[in-house]
């Protein structure tokens, strides 16, 4: 399939980052890169004796070619090669994304743009795209590893295999081992814990793992895997683990979220704290493969 990767342009050094994640990530898929500056002009606020509407819509048309060029430049220098597109577009940034990705192999942005508070991990703009986004949405942070595994988190859910097939994807392209991660907790039951057999509990999810990764296995043979089960909770291992990683796959949702949420809490928490960069996958076509 030829849709794109998309990468949000804000001219912010977490945005410059994400483009040059995306350039080398579009030559390994070979697929085009399209560069998106999404804008909306203020309606009022601008002294209107001296600047007219159209003057100030001209000035930010010129403002987002100069900063697609400036991208261009990034993604070219990052991965020779790639097939670089522009895409300005009149629409907060969050909906022009979200509206991309229906079309688009995977979305990816920085995890913090202009204007954001100093101190801010992650983007309001980042937040809206990881929840709304219909192909995989990746949230990179401004210094991202080459290397480490792919890590991929497992629970079963429909979003869980869509994650799979993506991760060994990735693992596949990169020639990087894949770390495939099924986490437990001690249940809970109107604020008792149960005493549950963690070994028979660890083999009932070793053999889950086992039967989720078979056929993907099968299908990528030479991915070496690493199977984990983990006593903790699902995002503090994935957090763990993500701190030796190039890469962390999640669903957007799991198992035992509530019917509506477009974001799981696990997904939520690797959004806000994953080190390296993060694919949120959801459970629908229309993502590329």
């Amino acid at each position: 399939m030829s849709d794109p990767i998309v990468v949000g342009v804000d001219g912010s050094a977490s945005a410059s980052a994400a483009t040059g994640w995306a350039a080398s990530e579009a030559v390994r898929h070979g697929v085009p890169l399209r560069l998106v500056h999404a804008y909306l002009p203020p309606a009022r606020g601008y002294p209107g004796v001296v600047l007219t509407g159209h003057e100030v819509r001209t000035a930010f048309e010129q403002q987002a070619r100069l900063r697609l060029d400036e991208a261009a430049a990034v993604a070219r220098a990052a991965a020779p090669g790639v097939r670089v597109e522009t895409s300005v577009v009149v629409d907060t940034p969050a909906a022009a994304l979200v509206a991309a990705s229906q079309h688009a192999r995977q979305v990816v942005l920085g995890s913090r743009g202009l204007g954001g508070f100093t101190g801010l991990l992650i983007g309001s703009v980042a937040v809206s795209v990881a929840a709304h986004g219909t192909s995989p949405v990746v949230v990179v942070r401004d210094e991202s590893p080459a290397d480490g595994p792919v890590v991929v988190g497992v629970d079963g859910s429909p979003t869980s295999e869509e994650a799979i097939a993506f991760a060994f994807e990735e693992a596949s392209l990169r020639g990087a081992p894949l770390t495939a991660l099924i986490a437990w907790t001690d249940a809970l039951v109107d604020g008792a814990r149960l005493t549950v057999d963690w070994s028979q509990v660890e083999q009932e999810e070793s053999r889950v793992l086992a039967e989720r990764l078979a056929g993907w296995q099968e299908k990528y043979p030479d991915t070496p895997v690493d199977r984990v089960v983990v006593h903790d909770r699902p995002a503090r291992a994935l957090l763990d683990a993500a701190r030796t990683a190039q890469l962390v796959v999640v669903g957007s949702r799991g198992l035992g979220g509530f019917a509506g949420m477009l974001l799981g809490s696990t997904s939520q928490a690797l959004v806000h704290h994953a080190p390296c960069p993060l694919a949120v996958v959801r459970a629908v076509g229309g993502h590329g493969r």
